[in-house]
This record gives structure tokens, sequence and C-alpha cells, in this order.
């Protein structure tokens, strides 16, 4: 009995010691992206881009829809979620597959700035280090204003004007509710939901961003109804075609 405790004593310990070098890597990961570029230039970097989009140029739907679906406590957290994490890990482990990713989107904005090849484990940390920076330096506005000028949409779409136009011809201030809420949606996995890839998948999430928008009570049922009306109409417009 005592052999056992020891040796799991001792797992512990390589366990903690294991995560704390991980934790330092991903500290000086971070503190070299930022001697290699600051923060304040990386961000003037993305509003010098073609068409760059103030959060103003949006629908509140478009917002509302977003925070829903990728990080519903965005105005509470500091850049790190721990609930939303561990909501996310609970949910992984039910549906036996990688269904949320958990990372807030600070953090997906830091990972695009900073370290968009990167997959390693030291870089979930550097990207954790740095959603906090951004998080100090910015408001929450401006944090998203800048993650939806840089994710991807699929398709070639590398920003939210340039999606929007895309796939809808239209100025992203002038989206409907179905097209905002289509839109939060297929940066999840911009591959399988862009509508020009396949409709049938992209109306699936988007089926679940209104599931979302519904259980933060950012819409009521009414609203929600209307989007899935629209749904069922294009999906009939294209069974035809």
């Amino acid at each position: 009995m005592r052999a056992i405790k020891r040796f799991f004593t001792f797992l512990l310990l390589i366990i903690i010691a294991a995560a704390a070098i991980i934790i330092y890597m991903g500290y000086n990961k971070y503190t070299d992206a930022l001697k290699e570029k600051s923060l304040t230039t990386a961000v003037e970097e993305i509003r010098s881009i073609d068409n760059y989009t103030s959060i103003d140029e949006v629908p509140e739907m478009y917002v509302n829809a977003v925070i829903a679906t990728e990080d519903r406590r965005f105005k509470y957290h500091n850049g790190f979620d721990i609930i939303g994490t561990g909501r996310a890990i609970l949910t992984d482990i039910k549906e036996r597959k990688l269904v949320e990713g958990g990372s807030t989107i600070t953090q997906q904005l830091a990972k695009n700035m900073y370290f968009p090849m990167d997959n390693s484990p030291t870089r979930k940390i550097a990207e954790i280090f740095m959603a906090f920076k951004i998080e100090q330096e910015y408001d929450k506005d401006k944090i998203f204003e800048l993650y939806m000028n840089t994710i991807y949409f699929g398709s070639g779409y590398y920003n939210i004007f340039d999606a929007s136009m895309g796939y809808f011809g239209k100025y992203p201030s002038e989206m409907n509710d179905y097209e905002a809420t289509m839109l939060a949606g297929v940066p999840n996995a911009p591959s399988l939901y862009s509508p020009k890839v396949n409709l049938n998948l992209a109306h699936k999430r988007q089926e679940k961003v209104i599931d979302c928008l519904l259980d933060c009570n950012y819409i009521e049922q009414e609203q929600a109804d209307e989007i899935l009306s629209k749904i069922q109409a294009e999906e009939g417009n294209a069974h035809e075609n």
C-alpha cells in the first residue's frame, strides 16, 4: 500500500513538473512574440487591411450570435474562461468527439495575431498569456472588432467584409438575421460550413447558432422561427435547383 502511494506521489510530481515546464515555455513564447512585434503594431496591421469593418458596421444579431455560439461569457472573463473551458471539455467527453474547443474570442484573436500556424501545447499557453495582455489593453468591443476582421470564413474569405460580400453580395451592415446567423457559425469549421461548399451543413450549423441564441436569451422563439423558416425555404430552393 505504501509503495502504491509512493508511486502516485511520484507520478503527481512528474505531472506538476511537466506542466510547469510547458507553462514556462509558453510564457517565453508569449514574451518572444511581443518582442518581435508589439501588440500595438499587430493591431495597427489589422486595422490597415482593405475594407476593415468596425463593430458599428455589423448587425447586433451577428455580434450576439458569435458570442452565444463561440464565447457566451465573453463580456465577463479576462481573456481565459475556466468555466467555458470546463463546459467544453464536458461536452466533448459526452459527445465522445471534439465538439467545442473552449477557446475564448480573445484567445482566438491572440492565435490569429501571433500564432496562426502553431499547434503545439506551448502555443496554447502563450495564447492565454497574450489574451490576458489584449484584455488589459483593449475593451470588449474593440476585441470583437479585431476578431471579426481576422477570422477565416471559408472559400477564401478572411474577414467579415469579404465573407459578407462573397456569400451574400452585401455590405456587413446590410446582412439580415438569416445571413448574420449563418456567418456566425461558419468559422467553427470553415471548410465544412462554407455555404458554397455544403449549404446543408451550413444550415445545420446555423440551427446550432439559433439554439445558442435562444439559450442565452438573445432572441425569442418567434424570431428563431422566422430564421428557421428561411432556412427551410433555402433548402427547398436548393433541392429544386
